[in-house]
This record gives structure tokens, C-alpha cells and sequence, in this order.
């Protein structure tokens, strides 16, 4: 078998970088045929390596380059990216910006119509293509008229269908719901038993690293750890030291076992034949009191300020989007919206604010119908911050971002003075007021984003997927941020796909499935509905599974750690 990629002391440095350098000394083999996941941190190197492998670095992104990357055997110094594209396919990012055809059986045409491949041999790959990304009967759909789900799976096919030998995937999973997850992971896996596909992925969800033959951790431009998964992710004390989540198995059993890390179990399955084998018990007494615990913040919120009464709402191309949804939301409520890709979470949510109206039935915010209320009034109750801050932030300075909102209310300049440092100091963001939020990182204009609702200081926040694209340690932050503002006052509603975060730091959980409401309750309530879940594409994370198969729901590490007698 040959190598797919070789990469000798490669080194890259952005032009405009100003200090040290984006990768450092790459040695790097992946054999033909071999499904490789990198992981590592933000600022770790993976999205330069991934550039580097079609030859984008350094043919289009300019820099100090030196060493070598052979793919299939070519220099990619020396062919032009659109001849590496048929060794190499790669899938970004930002995989929105990948696609620009008219309509979805056009954009998986294009690659092959660009390599001269027959009409009739294309017409097969569509089909083909189609199948294998779960978008059949999508052919004729514009691109910008899927869900972000769609998008993504979309962006993959375009890749497929002009069949390189090598994918590169550049966290493929951001935007999906646990089983789209999964189904990028299933659709990997098929791809590369199919024959000697070679697979790359970068991710930063580690239960889904489990299914790679090899992970390579990175670290500030450096590869840190390469080898088997399983012995890779058992390293608890690695994983949190670096930034990548740890698996909560591992993790659960490294605090209550004096087991060695290679013999820690994986799997909530692995999980309970480990627990069952130490002899190991669950604290009955310590349990009746996180439920206690629940009911005392429950009989703590205080009055409803949202209230969705049989709302139903029909989109303009006719498509109903929500079908008599029922939803009473109370001050100081921390509500969690999960559903699938295209489910109609955001359609709700964009009702709790005014940005859409009813078709039928009624929404009254803070006591006023939004039917008889304009989105300015709505506004000074309800802050929406959207899942990519980009399409929020206009500014030139922080502090004019953060300022916008109280300006256009008309405070004097020392109130709004007042409330731009208020807001920045909630999101650890003082000192910034002069930077161009478009330099900063993407945790902090997510924070930027947040702070620019809070100087409305709204009652309620919308939060759509706020930890989309950040790692593990950014997305601890934003969600202890988030935490906080909530124990401050302020009425917490969020989208995320997120399950963990859901499972640590949501009260309750709305699951939208198909337009309708389909489970409500708290969140311990509802992940105890493993098998409903499923039905709507969610999953549990790995600690929630393993205590209901002890017969309790236990929602984090920390509280299956308190839980264990003994202990």
C-alpha cells in the first residue's frame, strides 16, 4: 500500500502573523486507505495543515513556506490547486462559502463538468452522490434554501462526486444535530470501506474520534500525540490540559477508580460492565437531593414573559414551518431548543422577538401580542444573538458595536457610557473598546455579539448555537458566561446541537420535531427519553446514557461523581 500524504519539515508562517509560526516542522505519513482524524485547540495549526494538503498554502495564501507535501506522489508546490483537486478533495470550514450553484444536482456537477468527465457518467455520480449525503429528492432546492445541515452534507457531496482519492474535512460536523453527526462519521466510514479512499477529518467532538484507525493531536503549529484512538483518548489528564474535551466515561472512571489509564473504559456499555465489576453503587440519598435541588430553582422563577399560544406560521413559499406549538417561558428560566436541521427551532425562536409573526395563533411577550407590537418595542425586552456573530457585527470599533443599541434609543452619552462598560465586563471584554471586532478571535466576537445585546439589557436572551465553531475551552467559557448572566437575572433561551452543553447548563428542554413540540419538561426529565430522543436525531451524551442504564439520570461527570457512594 502507498502513502496518500508525506509531509516533510513542513513549516508555514501567515504573512501578516507576528509571532512565531502557524505550523513548525510537520513530519507527517498517512497511508493509502487510512481514516486520520487531527484534533487540537483553536490556533493548534489543523485548518493551515488541511490548507496546505491541495496547495492552497502556498499558491494562494501567502506566507514563509518551507519542507515539502507529496500527495499520491505529487509536489503540491509544483501542480496548480485545480490539478491537486482530483487528488484531493477538501471541505471547509466555512463550507457555505464552498457552494454557488444554482441548484444542488448542479453544484455536484460541477467538479466532474470541470474535469471533462462524460454526461453520462456525471448523471450517475449525481445519483450516487445524492444517496450516499441523504439529499435525494433535493436536486432542483437553491443551495441557500437548505438548512445548514443540508448545506454541509451538500458541500460534501460536491466534493465526492468529482472522486478523489483524498478527503480532507475541516470540521464537517459543526453545524449538525448528534445523529447528522454521526451520519458524517457513518457516511465517512462507508466511504472509506467502499475501497482506498483516504479520509482526513478535523474535529473537535471526541466521541465521534472513536471510529478513526488513527488521531493525531496538535498543538500550537505541532503534532503532540499520533496513534490509536483508544489509547489516545483514555489520556484524561492530556485531553484537559490541552483544551480537547475529555470523554466522560474515561473521565468519570480516572476520579472514582484507582483504574490505570489504558484500562478505563470507553462506552457507557464498557462504562456499566466496569461499574458493576468495582462493585460500584449509586448514592440514592445524595440523588433525592440534585432532584430537590431542581425543584427549588423550578418554584424560583418568577412571572411568564413568554407565552406561545397555538402558533402555526407558513412561510411565503408555502411551506409551514410550525404547527400549533404551546410554550410558557418565566423569568430567570435557562430553556434549552434542540431539534434536528430544518426542525423549525429558529422559525420559533425568531417569534420571541417579533422578527416573525403568526400565521396563526398568538405570541405575547412581556404581556404584548407581537402581532400589535413593533420589533423596536419587542426589542427592549428580547436580545437575539445570532449563530454566526459575522452577520450581527458592522461596527469599526467595539465600543460603537456595543454602543448601537442604547444610541438608537436615545441615551445620553453617559448612559451609554455607562452600559458599554456593563456590558463588556459581563463578557470579559474590557479593554477592547478600540479594536476592530474583526480582529478578534471568533469566542471573542461571539462575546462581542452578546455584550451588544446586554447594553439593550433586555430580560430575555436568544442565543442561536452560541458555541458553534469555538473549541472545548472557548465553549466552556461562553457557556459559564452565559451561566452567570442567567444566575444575574436574565431569562436564558438557546439552539444549540450541543448535547453536553444542553445536559450541563440548561433547566428545561423544548424538543421541536417536524414543526411541532414534541417533548418538554427539564432537562432531566427528557434525557431520560433515550429512545424519544432518538426518534428526533438526538443523542445523549455518554454520561446521561450510562446513568440511565443504572436506572438514574445524571446530567454531568461532576454529578455521576457526587452520586457514587463512596466516593
Amino acid at each position: 500500500m502507498g502513502k496518500a500524504v508525506s509531509i516533510e519539515n513542513l513549516t508555514f508562517r501567515y504573512k501578516d502573523q507576528k509571532n512565531g509560526n502557524a505550523i513548525e516542522n510537520i513530519n507527517l505519513d498517512i497511508d493509502e486507505g487510512q481514516f486520520v482524524v487531527i484534533m487540537g485547540p483553536s490556533g493548534a495549526g489543523k485548518s493551515t495543515l488541511a490548507n496546505c494538503l491541495n496547495g492552497l498554502i502556498p499558491h494562494f495564501i501567502r506566507g514563509e513556506y518551507s519542507g515539502q507535501v507529496l500527495i499520491n506522489g505529487m509536489n503540491t508546490k509544483e501542480y496548480p490547486v485545480s490539478k491537486m483537486a482530483k487528488e484531493i478533495g477538501l471541505v471547509f470550514q466555512d463550507f457555505e462559502s464552498q457552494l454557488f450553484s444554482t441548484n444542488t444536482k448542479l453544484e455536484i456537477a460541477f467538479g466532474p463538468e470541470n474535469f471533462k468527465v462524460e454526461r453520462a457518467e456525471i448523471e450517475k455520480r449525481i445519483k450516487e452522490v445524492l444517496k450516499t449525503v441523504q439529499l435525494e429528492g433535493f436536486e432542483d432546492r437553491q443551495p441557500p434554501t437548505l438548512s445548514g445541515g443540508q448545506k454541509q452534507r451538500l458541500a460534501i457531496g460536491s466534493v465526492l462526486a468529482s472522486k478523489p482519492k483524498i478527503i480532507c474535512m475541516d470540521e464537517p460536523t459543526t453545524d449538525l444535530d448528534p445523529i447528522g453527526k454521526m451520519g458524517i462519521f457513518t457516511i465517512a466510514k462507508e466511504l472509506h470501506q467502499e475501497g482506498s479512499l483516504t479520509l482526513i477529518i478535523i474535529e473537535h467532538e471526541t466521541e465521534e474520534a472513536l471510529y478513526a484507525d488513527r488521531l493525531i493531536i496538535m498543538e500550537e503549529g505541532h503534532i503532540l500525540r499520533d496513534g490509536d484512538p483508544e489509547e489516545i483518548l483514555t489520556d484524561v489528564e492530556l485531553m484537559d490540559r490541552i483544551g480537547i474535551m475529555p470523554l466522560q466515561i474515561p473521565k468519570y472512571f480516572s476520579k472514582v477508580s484507582s483504574l490505570e489509564s489504558h484500562e478505563l473504559p470507553l462506552t457507557p456499555e464498557e462504562g456499566l460492565e466496569k461499574f458493576n465489576s468495582l462493585k460500584l453503587e449509586i448514592d440514592d440519598k445524595e440523588y433525592i437531593n440534585i432532584i430537590n435541588e431542581d425543584l427549588e430553582r423550578e418554584k424560583n422563577y418568577g412571572d411568564v414573559l413568554i407565552e406561545v399560544k397555538g402558533l402555526e406560521h407558513t412561510y411565503p413559499n408555502g411551506k409551514t414551518a410550525l404547527k400549533g406549538v404551546n410554550l410558557t417561558i418565566r423569568e430567570g428560566e435557562f430553556l434549552a431548543i434542540l431539534g434536528h436541521n430544518g426542525s423549525g427551532k429558529t422559525t420559533l425562536v425568531k417569534h420571541f422577538n417579533g422578527l416573525l409573526l403568526p400565521t396563526k395563533g398568538q405570541v405575547i411577550v412581556g404581556g404584548k401580542d407581537t402581532k400589535e407590537s413593533s420589533i423596536f418595542e419587542i426589542g427592549k425586552l428580547v436580545g437575539y444573538a445570532f449563530q454566526n456573530p459575522d452577520h450581527q457585527i458592522f461596527a469599526d470599533t467595539v465600543y460603537e458595536e456595543v454602543a448601537f443599541s442604547p444610541k438608537i434609543r436615545g441615551y445620553s452619552e453617559t448612559e451609554i457610557e455607562e452600559r458599554v462598560r456593563e456590558a463588556l465586563k459581563a463578557v470579559d471584554m474590557e479593554g477592547f473598546e478600540k479594536e476592530d471586532p474583526f480582529s478578534l478571535t471568533k469566542g471573542q466576537r461571539q462575546r462581542i455579539a452578546v455584550a451588544s445585546i446586554l447594553s439593550a439589557r433586555p430580560k430575555v436572551i436568544i442565543l442561536d448555537e452560541p458555541t458553534t465553531g469555538l473549541d472545548f475551552k472557548e465553549q466552556r467559557q461562553m457557556m459559564e458566561l452565559i451561566r452567570q448572566l442567567n444566575e444575574k437575572g436574565h431569562t436564558i433561551v438557546m439552539i444549540t446541537h450541543t448535547m453536553w452543553v444542553v445536559s450541563e447548563y440548561a433547566h428545561k428542554v423544548a424538543v421541536v420535531n417536524d414543526g411541532k413540540v414534541v417533548l418538554y419538561g427539564s432537562t432531566r426529565d427528557v434525557f431520560k427519553k433515550e429512545e424519544e430522543l432518538l426518534k428526533t436525531y438526538l443523542k445523549t451524551p455518554h454520561i446521561v446514557s450510562f446513568s440511565n442504564k443504572l436506572g438514574k439520570t445524571l446530567l454531568s461527570v461532576d454529578e455521576m461523581i457526587r452520586c457514587t457512594k463512596g466516593v
